[in-house]
């Protein structure tokens, strides 16, 4: 091994990528630069390019412990300056959009809780629904109720003020199958809509205010007349429909230009594709072709829960079931921005491109994710159709294998970053559980499944598509029955020559790779084991298991060379470090240890992670690396050890120039300035001298010198009069500065934490000295009586 490289000692979370958005209330800000979005009871601010870290408003609620107050729903106003949220006590919140602070509250009367909230189009009035079907009309200003609407039933799933703020009116949607229009002024209920046949999900207005557009559950769009409230057309659209939202006339959807005089309203439902109908022609002038969210899995089921348009950028946002949010420029259709807002369960991670730019992430989804590193920008990735289970990628390809029994290839360019499948492979019978691509000519790849086959596959140099415009298939060299149970982990020795396999049976086997026989089996793990891994340098082999053991084996005569033992549960994944010399784990307790392989000390523990952690990927210099696991936290940890060491340095330097300083203050016999330097070093040794001197010489300005200390130093010296109090001999020094420091206490000018601890530590000494002092006084005093007794008889015999 190359004694010359430095061994990593510390590593420090430099980012902590966390989901933003959980499913709720999501909101598009009218500068359409920000979404807000409801995640675990509080409002995260997230910034449509991603690069900035969500701002966070409300209280945090986790598995652990339930937040008091958590938000069930909130709007954002027309100016993008407010934002009102519904609580759980019932209160409602107003915060400043910019500052972010809370500028008023008030309690709400309704009966349960709040289901929605709007704004009305001049922000002087909010509207909230509950679930006890009232909708109630809120001053922001004064915080008082403006009045209640009643009439609709169930639960308020749809607030929509008129555009026209001089109309003063208010439609809204129940449990029921009807839309109700209300005069807020007069607080009556001036129109209702009866069409669908059940629950309608979204009302929208046409430009010219004179027809309403309105989506349900029922398949149907259906386009009203709002002044003689009769249904102008009825279309079925054969999915369930979760959003509508009207375009204005004039604006270009997928190269189409939408004419004046016609309502034209965007969809989208259970299909996962957004459609523009062509209202009074009841016919569909768009239909998306590029689609990454994933059609419902059962009829009626969830794809596109929310639909936004932002006029003035000319641009349209879906947000899917799985939480991602897809930004479209309306006139190409194409996608400017993906946000993914919780990823579930991190499954596999793997870094790719020249400069490790990007990280694909696999996550309880049939897409898998890849982000650019340096912005977190996301592009979903479609095509399996089951969860991706195992990533992999060289310099040309990027492999995936998933539930769907398949294996998919993929080629990318850089700059600007594009991604396509070229080649699938579909001879496994069961999921493929992981892959790996050869290390030197990226000319095959191996395969492993839970149908207990090792599978090898021949990469061409050239791909060419079907006729039929099927993808070519990969075409499997070898085959071999690998184990005799689910095999969980494949990887391909850097030489190409061995391929390593992990399975649940407790063993590890070793395979060449030009036929598929078995050059060694690996047995001492008493746990099925999770992952098996090459030296980058060494003729060693690694293993990690259930066992919650590292095992380490020798290639040339398979034993097992070391174990390394620390983790508490299964050991998930384990990767070399510094070539060869030290290593990375990750195990179902949550914790990330950083191993040195020649001492088999654990060098360091990061607990950042509340759950298993599956997933680890190194960037090739090893500056840094990241984990994901169960907790849905993708973090990105940093080598720090050079900057430490560098600082600790630096550290030693400054004590030992104190050091000198002070010895000289000591020798000058400046003692008042020597004792804040002795405070600042935390030598309660020195400091004791210094007063005990202070003492003997009559030194006056000890009071002045301990006033002007700072709030950390006279808590230092608190701590060290305590110390020196435990011993009779210091009790003089020590009752010294304790009165002086009480003193500052009583004077407000000492804030102590834990004063009564301190208190109760320094208690029991006093007292004890005080009986010691109390009895010597008696015994001079008697003493001093003996002396005045036995005067007179002195002088008689004089």
């Amino acid at each position: 091994m190359n004694t010359k490289v430095k061994l990593k000692e510390v590593y420090e979370v430099k980012q902590q990528y966390k989901a933003f958005y959980t499913g709720g209330t999501i909101v598009w800000k009218p500068d359409a630069q920000q979404f807000l979005c409801l995640n675990n009871g509080t409002i995260s601010i997230v910034s449509v390019d991603n690069l900035h870290e969500p701002v966070a408003l409300g209280e945090q609620e986790t598995d652990g412990e339930i937040a008091e107050d958590v938000i069930y729903t909130f709007a954002v106003s027309n100016t993008g300056n407010s934002i009102v949220s519904g609580h759980r006590s019932g209160l409602l919140k107003l915060w400043d959009g910019e500052k972010h602070t809370v500028q008023k509250m008030w309690k709400t009367v309704h009966q349960g809780p709040i289901s929605r909230l709007v704004f009305s189009p001049t922000d002087s009035v909010i509207a909230s629904g509950g679930s006890d079907s009232t909708i109630r009309l809120w001053d922001p200003t004064e915080q008082v109720c403006l009045g209640t609407l009643r009439g609709a039933e169930g639960l308020i799933n749809v607030i929509v003020f008129h555009p026209d703020a001089d109309s003063k009116i208010v439609v809204a949607v129940g449990d029921d199958t009807k839309i109700r229009a209300w005069d807020y002024e007069s607080r009556k209920q001036v129109k209702t809509f009866e069409g669908h046949f059940s629950r309608v999900t979204g009302v929208s207005f046409s430009e010219d205010r004179t027809h309403l557009v309105s989506a349900g559950r029922d398949k149907i769009l259906i386009l009203w007349n709002f002044e003689s409230q009769q249904a102008v057309k009825t279309i079925p659209v054969y999915e369930t429909l979760e959003s509508v939202v009207v375009l204005p006339a004039g604006l270009r959807v997928g190269g189409i230009k939408l004419k004046k005089g016609k309502v034209y309203a965007a969809c989208g439902g259970e299909e996962g594709l957004i459609k523009v109908w062509e209202m009074t022609g009841a016919k569909i002038i768009f239909k998306q072709s590029n689609s990454l969210v994933a059609k419902a899995a059962e009829e009626g089921g969830l794809a596109i829960t929310h639909l936004f348009y932002s006029e003035p950028h000319g641009r349209m946002a879906v947000v899917s079931a799985d939480h991602n949010i897809l930004v479209h420029d309306c006139e190409s259709f194409d996608y400017v921005h993906q946000l993914s807002g919780f990823s579930d369960e991190i499954l596999d991670l793997i870094l790719f491109g020249k400069r490790d730019q990007h990280i694909a992430m696999a996550t309880n989804s049939s897409d898998f994710k890849v982000y650019d590193v340096s912005t977190m920008n996301c592009r979903l990735v479609k095509g399996h159709t089951d969860i991706v289970l195992s990533l992999c990628a060289n310099d040309r390809y990027l492999l995936s294998s998933s539930k769907d029994n398949s294996i998919r290839l993929w080629s990318f360019t850089e700059e600007p970053f594009t991604i396509s499948c070229v080649a699938i492979g579909l001879k496994h019978t069961n999921t493929v559980g992981c892959v790996t691509l050869s290390r030197q000519g990226g000319n095959f790849c191996a395969s492993v499944s839970q149908d207990r086959c090792l599978k090898t596959w021949k990469i061409p140099k050239k791909f060419t598509t079907e006729e039929d415009g099927e993808l070519p298939r990969l075409q499997c060299s070898l085959t071999a029955l690998a184990h005799e149970k689910d095999i969980n982990c494949v990887t391909i020795s850097p030489n190409d020559r061995l391929i390593a396999t992990a399975s649940q049976d407790k063993t590890a086997k070793l395979w060449d790779a030009s036929d598929l026989s078995v050059v060694g089996v690996f047995r001492g793990h008493t746990r099925g084991i999770w992952a098996v891994r090459f030296s980058p340098v060494d003729q060693i082999l690694l293993t990690n298991a259930a066992d919650c053991t590292i095992k380490l084996w020798s290639l040339e005569d398979m034993t097992c060379l070391k174990t390394l033992e620390g983790h508490d549960s299964s050991v998930l994944r384990v990767e070399f470090l510094t070539n060869g010399m030290q290593l990375l784990s990750a195990g179902a307790d949550g914790l990330v240890k950083l191993w040195s392989i020649k001492t088999s000390d654990c060098v360091q523990t990061l607990d950042k992670h509340d759950n298993r952690v599956w997933a680890l990927c190194v960037t090739r210099d090893e500056s840094m690396f990241y984990s994901g696991g169960s907790d849905s936290q993708l973090i990105q940890w940093q080598d720090v050890t050079e900057s430490k060491r560098q600082q600790e340095l630096d550290q030693r330097k400054d004590t030992l120039l104190q050091e000198q300083e002070l010895s000289n203050l000591l020798s000058e016999r400046k003692l008042l300035k020597a004792l804040r330097l002795s405070l600042n070093l935390d030598r309660p040794l020195s400091t004791l001298k210094i007063v005990n001197e202070v003492i003997r010489t009559k030194e006056q300005g000890l009071e002045d010198t301990v006033r002007k200390l700072s709030n950390d130093h006279k808590e230092r010296l608190l701590r060290h009069a305590i110390e020196w109090n435990t011993n009779s001999k210091n009790c003089r020094p020590a009752q010294l500065a304790l009165n002086v420091l009480l003193q500052e206490t009583l004077a407000g000018r000492f804030q102590v934490s834990e004063l009564n601890k301190h208190l109760e530590a320094s208690l029991p000494y006093t007292e004890r000295h005080f009986k010691r002092l109390t009895e010597y006084v008696k015994d001079l005093k008697f003493v001093e009586y003996s002396l005045r007794c036995m005067q007179p008889h002195a002088a008689r015999m004089d």
